[in-house]
């Protein structure tokens, strides 16, 4: 009798939780995947703006001008010559900035794994804003390059990139690549989101 009630002692004590509430789950994070998105920001938002700012052409131009007037003029195709373009500029250059800042905050989030939900709640406002700027800008880059591009024969606006091959080139690739940081502020957003739900 007394071997079954040692034998159910150490049973119960087997089962029995040493206090009175379960263990709390360990918390997931993506405070590594916000570091390394973070980099890939600055990486995209600087080569948009280099490659924005060094689109320029010179061409000569044909004139329908008969002698002793030029037959060609030259002309050039600067990215400060469309207020679209500087608008993409300023944004990228504040986006950059911008990311420098986080990359700082996000590797002291690492650094101490219980960061405060105030913390985190302005990281997700901030990355919302930039990311609106950031769309407004790219979309503002598209319209007129789609129009250098296309033309539009409707208002008898001519394209240019039959001409300006090299500068449509990078302002096309500016703009992709200004998408690209776009979509990464959208990511950065969910991401911030996630691990605010989990502290909640």
């Amino acid at each position: 009798m007394s071997s079954i009630d040692a034998s159910t002692t150490r049973d119960s004590g087997k089962t029995a939780p040493e206090s009175g509430h379960p263990p709390p789950p360990p918390l997931v994070n993506f405070f590594g995947v916000d570091f390394a998105l973070r980099l890939l920001l600055f990486a995209s938002t600087i080569s948009a703006l280099i490659v924005m700012v060094t689109s320029k052409q010179t061409k000569l131009i044909p004139t329908s001008l008969s002698p002793p007037f030029p037959a060609y003029v030259s002309r050039a195709a600067k990215f400060n010559h469309s207020p679209a373009f500087i608008y993409t500029v300023a944004a990228l250059a504040v986006t950059c900035f911008y990311s420098i800042i986080t990359i700082f905050t996000s590797a002291f989030v690492i650094s101490n794994p219980f960061p405060s939900t105030k913390m985190l709640f302005n990281m997700i406002l901030f990355d919302a804003l930039m990311a609106g700027i950031m769309a407004s800008a790219t979309g503002a880059t598209g319209g007129v390059a789609y129009i250098g591009l296309k033309g539009n024969s409707h208002v008898n606006w001519n394209k240019i990139c039959n001409v300006y091959d090299k500068f449509c080139r990078h302002i096309g690739a500016s703009a992709l690549v200004s998408l690209i940081a776009s979509i990464i502020l959208v990511i950065l957003v969910i991401v911030s989101s996630y691990s605010l739900y989990r502290r909640s």
